[in-house]
């Protein structure tokens, strides 16, 4: 995460000052910051916990070192510093963590070092300790522009015997440029700083309830005598961080858990990349699923009463209308049973096998919301014409009755398998709103261009397409007919260019119903 942490303190003497920030670099340190690998240049402690390998590198400045660091440094000068707004000593190059996964640098110092980043980080603290507080005082406040970034701020107190009042005034800020991710991360900002916060002031609280009871500060201050002029405050009035919570290894806490905070929020948001919006099949698909579940919730919570009439009350459905068909293992939704090879295996198959004029026929009834009867014995190869045919239809147009026993009305289905002995009404027969294709035992001579050797055996099959009102040939037709079949005769697109063809095309049908 391209942010900044940064614990901030508002000193008595000096106003809003930053005391420890932990920056990301994503480039190689800058000269000076990492330095001191080499014997004889200073001592190197490395730990590695969690994937991240954190490194405290001390060493020791010559004068003109020191000096020269002083006077290129965008912070304070050291005579505008107390012990209150100084976190690590003088010559401390700071906190450095490596993170092996990503190869992501974690530094921590007292100011930064790239001006730019010194000036935001300041105006930042400035604005979070003065002008930027939430009611009470205490608590988390968002603020920002485009130009300087954008910060979440917590402020808090700490306990201290010495100041006035007894507490002192820090927030904890993180600055970043993207509002957006900012304000998705507030929750877990809140929790994980809020959980800093709790533990420094623990901390605090020991150290302070220890020094009340050595020596109460409020009896002293009550019997100093009054005087209306004002004077210096005697002993130290600034204390810093780590005599506040008696831990000496403070800094280097406060930078293990910058360093977390700030992996782990940019790791917690991950970009997805999306094909697209959903299709409206998919969307219609989600609420059936969604529907599905609230079924099966009210039958698990009816379970029992169901086991209890099982043996007493004959089967019956729950009310909603459903296929009559045999119930062979090869007619089960989803079977897991292989198909023959008697099988359309795709819309162009399908013409191909039943000749163009045939295929414009059925499709154009298919497009039209017309029923589509099919007639034959083997019950795999309706069933694969129907799987092929709703292709050209949204997912809420598709009704689908695999094989019945008897004939089924228009309104309920518009897809209706058939036994070859099943008798059709007669003004189905002669309607113009409906297709029947009877499936019949044929020779190699059929009249379709199906060789005999065809390796799905269709050959041994002859499709007669019929309806009661014959498709003229001048008519034009659809225009997604005119589309699909200019996809299907275009030998250049394979089978699954084709299949994303048909599904623009539904969605531009869907979208513009009028053509």
């Amino acid at each position: 995460m391209n942010a900044i942490v940064a614990l901030c303190h508002f000193c008595e003497l000096h106003g809003p000052r930053t005391l420890f920030c932990t920056e990301v670099l994503h480039s190689p340190l800058p000269q000076g910051a990492g330095n001191g690998d080499s014997p004889g240049q200073g001592e190197q402690a490395e730990e590695e916990e969690g994937g991240i390998q954190m490194s405290s590198r001390i060493r020791s400045h010559s004068p003109a070192e020191g000096a020269s660091a002083e006077s290129s440094s965008p912070g304070p000068k050291k005579s505008d510093m107390c012990e209150g707004c100084r976190s690590l000593a003088a010559g401390h190059p700071g906190y450095i963590s490596h993170d092996k996964e990503t190869s992501i640098k974690y530094v921590s110092h007292q100011h930064p070092n790239h001006p730019q980043l010194f000036s935001i980080v300041r105006q930042a603290c400035v604005r979070s300790l003065s002008c930027e507080v939430c009611p009470g005082r205490e608590g988390p406040i968002f603020f920002g522009d485009e130009q300087h970034g954008f910060v979440f701020s917590h402020t808090f107190f700490i306990k201290d015997s010495l100041a006035r009042g007894f507490q002192r005034w820090y927030s904890i800020i993180a600055i970043m440029m993207d509002r957006i991710y900012l304000i998705n991360s507030w929750p877990f900002l809140l929790e994980k700083i809020r959980g800093i916060i709790d533990e420094l002031q623990g901390k605090a609280l020991k150290v302070f309830e220890a020094e009340q009871y050595g020596c109460p500060q409020r009896a002293q201050r009550m019997n100093t005598a009054f005087t209306p002029f004002l004077h210096q405050r005697n002993g130290n009035a600034a204390r810093s961080l780590t005599s506040l919570t008696s831990d000496e290894n403070l800094w280097a806490c406060l930078h293990t858990s910058f360093a977390w905070l700030l992996k782990a929020c940019g790791s917690r948001l991950t970009e997805k990349l999306l094909e697209g919006a959903p299709t409206e099949d998919t969307l219609v698909q989600m609420e059936k699923l969604a529907d599905l579940e609230e079924e099966s919730e009210g039958w698990d919570n009816s379970e029992g009463e169901e086991e209890e009439r099982t043996l007493s009350v004959p089967e019956v459905t729950d009310g909603r209308e459903i296929a009559k068909c045999p119930t062979t293992p090869s007619l089960l939704c989803g079977s897991w049973l292989p198909r023959k090879l008697s099988v359309f295996k795709s819309l162009r198959h399908m013409r191909q096998v039943l000749g163009a004029p045939s295929f414009r026929m059925l499709a154009w009834h298919v497009l039209m919301g017309n029923q589509v009867i099919w007639k034959g014995q083997d019950m795999d190869l309706v069933q694969s014409a129907f799987d092929v045919l709703r292709t050209m239809l949204p997912v809420g147009c598709v009704r689908i009755i695999p094989y019945s026993s008897q004939y089924e009305e228009a309104y309920r289905c518009n897809f209706l398998g058939l036994s070859p002995h099943v008798q059709i009404p007669s003004y189905i027969q002669t309607s113009e709103f409906a297709v029947i294709v009877d499936v019949h035992t044929a020779t190699c001579s059929s009249v379709y261009p199906v060789a005999c050797d065809d390796d799905q055996s269709l050959s041994k099959y002859e499709f007669v397409v019929t309806s009661g009102g014959p498709l003229a040939t001048d008519r034009v037709g659809p225009t997604i007919l005119n589309k699909i079949e200019a996809a299907l005769t275009n030998q250049n697109l394979s089978v699954d260019v084709v299949d994303q063809c048909l599904v623009c095309l539904k969605e531009e049908w869907m979208k513009y119903p009028v053509q």
